[in-house]
């Protein structure tokens, strides 16, 4: 063989964690899990070693460096902590036709400075096509129709921009790995080569991600590792909301939430959430209740909706949730019927959270609760009262976090009574009344359900 070439290997790659094993095997030994391990071609490369940094007392490091950079997209900045840091790496992950390309574009179209558009997936025209009906139409919009990585490198050198987006990284490749576009070897090598190229050159670059079926994003584990920030584009496909959540976030929290709005001309941010997913709603209803909740840091008050009917005899009785997780009705229903005396194996139940927004904190289980009770026994709820707590095994009801914030929203929205903990808090808002239930049955007698 000549001298020079590279040589190239067989490995088995795990698509969970990224650990690499000379032979296949059914468990990972890196992270245990099974039947995770592909066959890979990697090619052995010539290191380079960059040049060394220099240390200093960190009194001298100068902390603007990292100062956040506005987007103009309020949503996007709140999620963001103020925009996007000179140099990081954002992996922006959803499932297909959720809306990524529509925010990207709109984001390039809305920051200041040179934006360069790598699109991997599309073509250029398809870009052009969607931009136009955006309006994101801008002679500093640059768009490079691109899968190779050092063609890639290349544009970012040439052009210098102030912000780069690669859409998307599992179309991404590097000839010099090997491996067909989309393996383990490719995403974690172009990866790791575009956050190197980030920080040398001092550029924000956004990297869209597929997830899996599961809803978790596709490649192996480390591509989350080696980026600054990971951010969650979810929503129903059905619905016009679409929330934007940090699961990972170096320069700031990861318990802000933004909402948009899909709309004909492309993502409208929702600054008052509440208003949208009680708009349509109906008073005087059997099976609905209202619950004050929190997403990350931001309140939402939201209405939980609940249908029961008999079940035929000698069946099992179903199930079906949208929005309210599963196993955490079926918990409900089992200390309704075991605490409260609540006839639910006899039931049918269907239950949602209205608006197409999924929430999973436990400060909804008193509403969830008091909605299919509602339902059971076909008696509406007073239209001025919401409730909210935890819901223990033993039937008692459990305090929960920011109940300051709940109360204060619901007052600002007009309801006037609310049934939660003993232990609450009192609020501060005159407009509302507390009125505390420390058991499940308290809590069903002080809603009239009793």
């Amino acid at each position: 063989m000549l001298a020079g070439m590279a040589k190239s290997r067989i490995e088995h790659v795990c698509t969970d964690c990224g650990a690499t094993h000379t032979k296949w095997a059914g468990q990972c030994s890196g992270c245990g899990q099974w039947n995770t391990l592909v066959e890979e071609v990697a090619v052995a490369a010539v290191p380079t070693v960059p040049r060394a940094s220099t240390a200093a007392p960190i009194g001298e490091i100068d902390p603007q460096v990292c100062a956040p950079r506005a987007t103009t997209i309020g949503e996007l900045d709140r999620v963001l902590g103020g925009g996007f840091v000179p140099g990081a790496v954002t992996l922006l992950g959803g499932e297909p036709g959720i809306g990524k390309s529509t925010l990207l574009l709109q984001l390039l179209a809305a920051v200041s400075g040179t934006a360069l558009y790598v699109t991997a997936e599309e073509s250029a025209q398809q870009v052009r096509l969607r931009a136009e009906r955006l309006d994101a139409m801008r002679p500093d919009l640059l768009l490079l129709a691109e899968t190779a990585l050092p063609h890639v490198l290349a544009a970012i050198d040439e052009t210098r921009p102030d912000l780069v987006v690669v859409d998307s990284i599992q179309t991404v490749h590097d000839p010099a790995l090997g491996s067909p576009p989309g393996s383990v070897v490719q995403v974690r090598g172009c990866a790791q080569q575009l956050v190197n190229a980030a920080k040398q050159r001092g550029v924000p670059i956004v990297l869209v991600g597929h997830v899996t079926k599961e809803g978790s994003l596709a490649g192996p584990r480390v591509l989350e590792h080696i980026v600054d920030t990971v951010l969650a584009f979810e929503g129903e496909r059905h619905h016009a909301l679409r929330l934007l959540r940090a699961t990972k976030h170096r320069f700031g929290p990861t318990n802000e939430l933004g909402l948009f709005e899909m709309a004909g001309h492309g993502l409208v941010g929702v600054p008052d959430p509440s208003e949208l997913f009680l708009g349509d709603r109906r008073t005087g209803v059997p099976g609905s209740c209202v619950a004050p909740t929190i997403d990350g840091q931001r309140p939402l008050v939201v209405e939980v909706q609940a249908l029961t009917m008999p079940a035929p005899p000698n069946v099992p009785a179903r199930r079906t949730t949208q929005g309210i997780d599963h196993n955490r009705l079926a918990l409900l229903l089992a200390v309704l019927q075991q605490r409260a005396r609540v006839p639910t194996s006899q039931h049918d139940v269907y239950a949602s959270t209205v608006g197409g927004v999924r929430l999973a904190e436990p400060g909804l289980d008193l509403a969830a609760c008091l909605a299919i009770v509602s339902a059971i026994t076909d008696r509406p709820l007073p239209p001025d009262l919401v409730a909210f707590g935890e819901i223990g095994l033993g039937g008692e009801i459990r305090q929960v976090a920011h109940t300051p914030r709940r109360l204060a929203e619901a007052a600002r929205l007009g309801f006037r009574r609310v049934v939660g903990p003993a232990s609450a808090p009192e609020p501060t808002d005159d407009r509302i009344r507390l009125v505390r239930a420390a058991t499940l049955p308290e809590a069903l007698a002080a809603a009239g359900l009793a």
